[in-house]
């Protein structure tokens, strides 16, 4: 398949001050944090998504109980609990649209913990989040503090060996550069040579990215592979130049991009790549511990949401529906272990 993708441009997020809350939320709670505030006053029946976003999403209330042939298929456990732990890794800065702090500088709010909530109500669940570093967010999955990650999580092949996914959402990668620069990424690796891009460290596109520095490096070309600890810190070195681009998911790319538009330093989408590689769409994921037993109810309780429209507005309140999946699947082909 093509390693290019159409996109569409998201509409205005959150403000400088609300970055700054962000921040001071996440320094104070990178341990993993139970947002308080996702325990939403939701008359029953109901889930309001999009809420707090201040314009990154339009609030909408949708439709949706229990379903006890789909809350039949939860392990005992979780059933006796009375509520689904879901994980979200989007400490310290947030990454709108996905994850984020709302408008009211405590609430996370995001398109990733919304579809949560949707799943723990079809559960017949109380939702609570946990909000974690993207590192420590598998650490929580593997000790059993969180039921399920729902936080922008690629299916690899990789990943298998220890997790079971079920997937909800299209994955692709985006390279974003200043508006005026010349770098343009065709899907062809090669263009990277000599060139400086940032990555998130421990994420899928870092693998990606990763591969085609081995490649290039056995080729006798360079690329050199930025970190920065936050996005800010990230977009502070693509203005100043030391950076070329950023590589990351694209819809948190193609939000910058519209709230840089009217800045000193726009910036554009130079280029795209499905996440699962040249030859395979990517996916994104729940995620859970291997053998725990959620793997199929979560994806019974994404299908439900599919089948009942209530997946398709959740998807259209985010402006993410150019990225929806016909089905839930548990375990479909993820990344391969080559990158091929």
């Amino acid at each position: 398949m093509s390693a290019h993708f159409p996109r569409r441009s998201l509409i205005r997020g959150i403000t400088a001050a609300t970055t700054v809350a962000t921040l001071a939320t996440g320094l104070a709670a990178c341990g993993g944090d139970s947002d308080a505030a996702t325990r939403t006053a939701d008359s029953a029946g109901t889930v309001t998504v999009g809420r707090v976003s201040n314009g990154a999403a339009k609030e909408t209330t949708l439709k949706v109980s229990e379903v006890k042939s789909v809350s039949a298929q939860l392990p005992d456990a979780v059933k006796k609990s009375g509520k689904l732990v879901i994980g979200s890794g989007t400490l310290p800065s947030g990454a709108p649209p996905l994850g984020f702090t709302g408008s009211d500088q405590k609430t996370l709010t995001g398109s990733e913990v919304d579809l949560a909530r949707l799943v723990a109500a079809v559960f017949g669940l109380e939702p609570e989040v946990k909000r974690f570093t993207w590192e420590n967010l598998f650490v929580g999955i593997d000790s059993g503090k969180v039921n399920v990650g729902f936080s922008n999580i690629t299916d690899t092949e990789e990943r298998k060996q220890k997790y079971e996914f079920a997937s909800y959402r299209k994955d692709d990668l985006a390279f974003e550069a200043l508006k005026d620069s010349k770098f343009g990424f065709d899907g062809d690796y090669k263009v990277l040579a000599g060139k400086t891009v940032s990555v998130g460290a421990g994420t899928n596109q870092e693998r990606i990215l990763l591969e085609w520095k081995k490649k290039l490096e056995s080729e006798g070309k360079k690329l050199t592979v930025k970190y920065f600890q936050d996005n800010n810190s990230t977009y502070l070195a693509l203005n100043s130049g030391k950076i070329d681009a950023y590589f990351g998911p694209s819809p948190n790319l193609s939000y910058h991009v519209t709230q840089t538009a009217s800045t000193p330093n726009p910036t554009r989408i130079a280029g795209q790549f499905s996440g699962a590689g040249a030859t395979l769409q990517g996916l994104i994921a729940a995620t859970v511990k291997k053998d725990s037993g959620l793997a199929k109810p979560l994806a019974a309780a994404i299908n439900h949401l599919i089948e009942n429209g209530q997946y398709a507005k959740w998807l259209a309140a985010w402006n993410l529906s150019g990225e929806a999946v016909a089905e839930s699947e548990v375990n479909p082909p993820g990344l391969p272990l080559d990158n091929s």
